[in-house]
């Protein structure tokens, strides 16, 4: 639709809270010569990016290097020391380089990695490596993924024997940490770790049920019997010397010592350098100069204008009622809930075949990576949130467009356009498959991904179904502008938790009083912004910001204006942050009025 301009508050709010204020216009135009600038900027990318290689095996191992294939990240006090101070000289390294002469595409990267690099000293510097878990998950969960690895040769089962002999190393690492949390208070809200224990019994099982063990009854035809044997005994012991004992132990930690002493306030402001912890997320997470004040009165704001359009589908559909108990209908229908899981990942798929049909219209480039759809991970779905998507490996991969089909009572059919178009196409899945395909792009940012694009992008797709003929439901509608107050609500509670004194409970009956969401979802998401402080913020800042550039863009091009070619650019440089966007989109409407 072009009726998606802004209110002129929001739009002036945004417009002055660039956090990099470098142009890339007069001498930032192509140059046929690289200058010496352009040569350091070359080399700190190539040093970064080396980096990042020697302390993450699975990146590197992902992309070629042997030698990382059978090893574990290495949480040690030492390693992690050593990692911080080269991020620093990186860091310093970065700041030193004069910008002026650098052109367009040097002055993004190099943009960008000072805010990695900043970021990852920022992170070691508050401690982040004291919380490998959150409301949702954590360490031991996602470790478990190396089971899902191509096994294809005896090196790869080799390599995998390594990891499981490594993993007793890589659970007491992290458990050290952990351990560290407590003694300084630096922990998730206890409130956020009830049932937590619950995330980790799953993997308490005999070694032949074990998730781990999988590998090991799937081998590849090419094998002989006497390959399949022994690689049989071997992930049968490793499993049972290795990766249960580590989970029970950790179970038994979790339990009897970290829950019960976990702290109680819920505020990141309440943590050591709080205050300063908080303001550094809210900058990173939404790329902007906002205080946490002024991200809660846009929240506040935005609140005002969808609960408008909310109560005027209530009204169109002659409700007699209230809001509150059109909501309560809505939580409590069963004809608003699917009866199987079967049935939701069906409804999921269906609209996602829908959503495959909108993109030739609306996009010129289209990913080659498709995606499939299934169940968000029973040991992880009771806490998790409603979906999520999970990107591609590696090209011989598909991504996931993951449903959570635990407590069907809780997961409303009428929401489900909107997440899929967050989750799937044109969202996620289209967003991050295009970056990974940009191989003129440096590697350390094809791999990124920065919170206020992604997620602004992800939200704006949900609006970009109602041009393209999704919504004809008034109910499916409520559902999308329930996810709109959703990431509106989330600016409030989050920066009300954080930064003014809101309690739990407050921040819970503020989603529930202006959302559709159902009370389990409330619940879980309200955790999940108590134990990832500010990530929240950054879908409706980023999604604002980029519904003001595409009406900018509008109003400036008139009937010239291409929403195809305005999608292209918007994503032609991968992930970055709203203020290089900003002038991205600027240069696009330049680039079209010539």
């Amino acid at each position: 639709m072009r009726n998606s301009v802004l209110s002129l508050v929001i739009m002036t709010t945004l417009l002055g809270c660039s956090a990099h204020t470098t142009s890339f216009e007069a001498n930032h135009t192509q140059q046929p010569q690289k200058t010496a600038q352009a040569h350091e900027v070359a080399t700190l990318i190539d040093q970064s990016w080396a980096h990042t290689l020697k302390f993450n095996p699975a990146m590197a191992a992902r992309l070629g290097n042997t030698q990382a294939l059978g090893k574990l990240t290495d949480m040690s006090v030492e390693t992690l020391a050593k990692s911080n101070a080269e991020a620093m000289q990186l860091l310093a390294t970065a700041k030193g380089i004069d910008r002026e002469s650098l052109n367009k595409d040097d002055l993004i990267n190099l943009t960008i990695l000072q805010d990695q690099l900043q970021n990852e000293v920022d992170m070691y510097r508050f401690k982040d490596h004291y919380l490998p878990i959150t409301a949702e998950s954590g360490f031991h969960a996602y470790i478990a993924s190396i089971a899902n690895s191509n096994f294809d040769s005896e090196a790869d089962y080799q390599h995998y024997l390594e990891k499981l002999s490594a993993l007793p190393r890589y659970f007491s690492q992290q458990t050290y940490w952990l351990s560290q949390g407590l003694q300084a208070g630096i922990t998730p809200a206890k409130v956020t770790l009830k049932g937590f224990e619950d995330s980790i019994s799953p993997y308490i099982v005999a070694a032949e049920k074990s998730g781990y063990y999988q590998p090991f009854l799937n081998f590849p035809t090419h094998f002989t019997e006497a390959q399949k044997q022994h690689f049989t005994q071997q992930g049968l012991l490793s499993v049972s010397q290795n990766v249960i004992p580590s989970y029970q132990a950790f179970y038994d930690f979790m339990t009897q010592e970290y829950i019960p002493n976990a702290r109680t306030d819920i505020a990141a402001s309440s943590l050591p350098d709080g205050e300063a912890f908080y303001d550094n997320r809210v900058k990173y997470y939404t790329t902007l100069n906002m205080t946490a004040d002024e991200v809660h009165q846009l929240g506040l704001k935005e609140v005002a204008r969808i609960r408008a359009e909310m109560q005027q589908i209530i009204e169109d559909l002659k409700f007699k009622g209230n809001f509150a108990e059109f909501l309560h209908v809505l939580r409590t229908d069963p004809q608003f809930y699917p009866k199987s899981a079967e049935e939701l990942l069906k409804e999921a798929a269906y609209i996602a075949k829908k959503a495959d049909a909108m993109l030739p219209k609306y996009f010129g480039k289209l990913p080659r990576t498709p995606y499939g759809i299934k169940p968000v991970p029973a040991e992880i779905a009771p806490k998790y949130t409603t979906g999520r998507y999970s990107g591609s490996n590696s090209d011989d991969q598909p991504g996931y467009y993951w449903v959570n089909t635990y407590a069907l009572e809780q997961r409303p059919l009428y929401e489900m356009e909107a997440l899929t178009l967050h989750e799937a196409v044109p969202g996620h899945h289209l967003q991050i498959s295009l970056t990974k395909e940009l191989t003129h792009l440096p590697n350390f940012r094809r791999y990124s991904y920065i919170s206020a694009f992604g997620e602004g992008w992800a939200l704006y797709c949900e609006y970009l179904g109602l041009e393209a003929g999704f919504y004809k439901d008034p109910y499916s509608n409520f559902g999308r502008l329930t996810y709109e107050m959703w990431r509106a609500a989330r600016l409030v509670v989050d920066t009300g938790m954080h930064a003014k004194g809101w309690s739990r409970q407050q921040a819970m009956d503020f989603m529930a009083s202006n959302t559709a969401l159902s009370m389990h979802n409330v619940t879980t998401e309200i955790d999940r912004y108590i134990s990832w402080p500010g990530q929240a913020l950054s879908y409706k800042i980023g999604e604002l910001t980029i519904k003001r550039l595409r009406a900018k863009a509008e109003q400036e091009l008139g009937e010239d204006f291409d929403i195809r070619a305005f999608h292209d650019a918007v994503l032609e440089n991968g992930s970055v942050p709203m203020s290089i966007l900003e002038q991205i989109v600027e240069q696009f409407i330049a680039d079209n009025k010539k």
